[in-house]
């Protein structure tokens, strides 16, 4: 095998032999994909079109031997490392230009114990895998609302979805952990085994290991849902989130109403005049018993006067693909997002004064509830710390052609800035695109000095460096 030019972690070009290369694959269970391997392209395409990096070296691990071998290899080599579990995370970070990927395409299993509710999940499972292997049990973890999303990613950066208000974070579920270190050693993080790496990758992002298996306490939930979407004129919009601020206040635990503002996608239930037009969406679901899930969306319900209300008993598993055709793969994708402790008047205005000038049919402003169960764990109980927000605002600007690019991100921007004075000042890290560096302090919050310190301790030199980065704290 011939020699290469790899980048190493400082971002400097080196020549890595041929041999060195060859002997790490003969040592994998997995494979090597380099430029001229026919599955190359495809392993180092992402979900966010955006994002256009050619790794060197993309090893495709089978288990947590392979993992260990090729952070080995790395560190030997002083090479640039990215993880890359679904692809699916806005900022591109699970791939990088000139080092090496660890990807996780063959690591996918799920084995659940129905009877003692656990799940043991590898890292390149997506979400809607995991409900394929949880649903038939009447099971589920809480996750988000995009079904290709990886469960890696999601949980590392804490996940949150449909159910957080009556079971909590995804990471309010993880049990355990097994990690890959930056040394090459393989541990367990647990509230038992190395409790503080396990308070660190509750939040943290993949700045600590690489998680080679999650494990899952199961929560009861489904197989059916009463679940579905109550479309209105956006032109009613700010009077409805009004009315919306209060039936989210009074809203049980089993309960979660997101709002959507939009230009109608060509959904069969929506008469054809109103395909393109702005829109307000309510999306809600219930997790409980029907009858009890009635009662509870009337207040919603009674809202205004909606072109649509399809609200009924779902299947679990489809209510949560129901937003998969509006973030499907292959567009280009800027996010940005806020925390907010409340829905203020003024807030309300904004958000619908930008819905009625969105820059493309495929972008979209979401406010999601939050509150229940996600607030009753303290701030500093795992690394995530954002447990007192009840709503969060994100954009997904989408659109299609390059030249679009400045105008897109533009008009993100400006929504970001013009919702700023109504924000906490905190961010969910998995929605953070890769220009905000800057924003750590609001994405960790108060619990960063900590995180830090045991980026320190668990990896001192920053081997772990390609995600959204905490710095370990200087030496004594």
């Amino acid at each position: 095998m011939k020699s290469i030019m790899m980048r190493s972690r400082d971002g400097q070009e080196k020549t890595v032999d041929g041999a060195d290369i060859a002997a790490l694959e003969a040592t994998l269970a997995g494979d090597l994909l380099m430029e001229e391997h026919p599955e190359y392209h495809e392993a180092r395409s992402l979900w966010n079109a955006m994002i256009d990096k050619r790794p060197a070296v993309i090893a495709r691990c089978e288990g947590a031997s392979d993992v260990a071998q090729v952070v080995r290899f790395a560190r030997k080599h002083d090479l640039l490392l990215a993880v890359k579990g679904a692809g699916h995370n806005i900022a591109g970070r699970a791939t990088c230009d000139g080092g090496m990927v660890v990807d996780f395409d063959k690591m996918r299993s799920i084995e659940v114990d129905p009877d003692a509710r656990i799940a043991r999940v590898e890292p390149g499972c997506t979400l809607g895998e995991m409900d394929e292997a949880t649903q038939p049990f009447g099971l589920s973890v809480p996750v988000g609302i995009n079904s290709i999303t990886g469960i890696a990613g999601l949980t590392l950066g804490g996940g949150m979805g449909w159910i957080s208000r009556k079971y909590g974070l995804t990471i309010d579920s993880l049990r355990s952990a097994n990690l890959v270190t930056a040394e090459g050693d393989e541990i367990v993080a647990s509230e038992v085994e190395n409790p503080d790496l396990f308070w660190a990758i509750r939040g943290g992002g993949g700045n600590f290991g690489i998680v080679t298996t999650f494990e899952f306490g199961l929560r009861e939930v489904g197989p059916e849902v009463l679940s579905g979407l109550v479309v209105h004129p956006l032109e009613e919009a700010g009077a409805l989130l009004r009315g919306y601020r209060e039936v989210a206040a009074a809203a049980p635990e089993e309960l979660t109403v997101w709002g959507v503002l939009r230009n109608a996608p060509p959904l069969p239930f929506l008469p054809e005049e109103w395909h393109g037009r702005p829109v307000l969406i309510f999306a809600a679901c219930y997790v409980g018993e029907m009858a009890a899930g009635e009662k509870a969306m009337e207040g919603l319900r009674s809202l205004g006067d909606p072109i649509a209300d399809v609200i009924g008993p779902h299947s679990f598993a489809v209510w949560q693909q129901a937003f998969d055709p509006l973030l499907e793969a292959g567009f280009r994708n800027y996010w940005k997002s806020h925390d907010l402790a409340e829905l203020k008047d003024e807030a309300i205005d904004t958000l619908v004064d930008y819905a009625g000038r969105l820059p493309t049919d495929h972008t979209e402003i979401f406010v999601a509830q939050l509150g229940g169960a996600t607030k009753r764990v303290p701030s500093d109980a795992t690394a995530y710390p954002h447990r007192d927000v009840d709503f969060l605002i994100n954009v997904h600007t989408r659109w299609v052609s390059p030249e679009d690019d400045a105008r897109c991100i533009e008009w993100a921007r400006e929504f970001f800035h013009a919702t700023a004075p109504f924000a906490t000042g905190g961010v969910y890290l998995n929605f953070m695109p890769d220009d905000e560096a800057d924003r750590n302090q609001g994405a960790f919050g108060e619990n960063l000095p900590r995180l830090r310190e045991l980026k320190r301790r668990y990896d001192p030199d920053n081997f772990f460096r390609a995600n959204q980065n905490i710095s370990p704290a200087p030496s004594d």
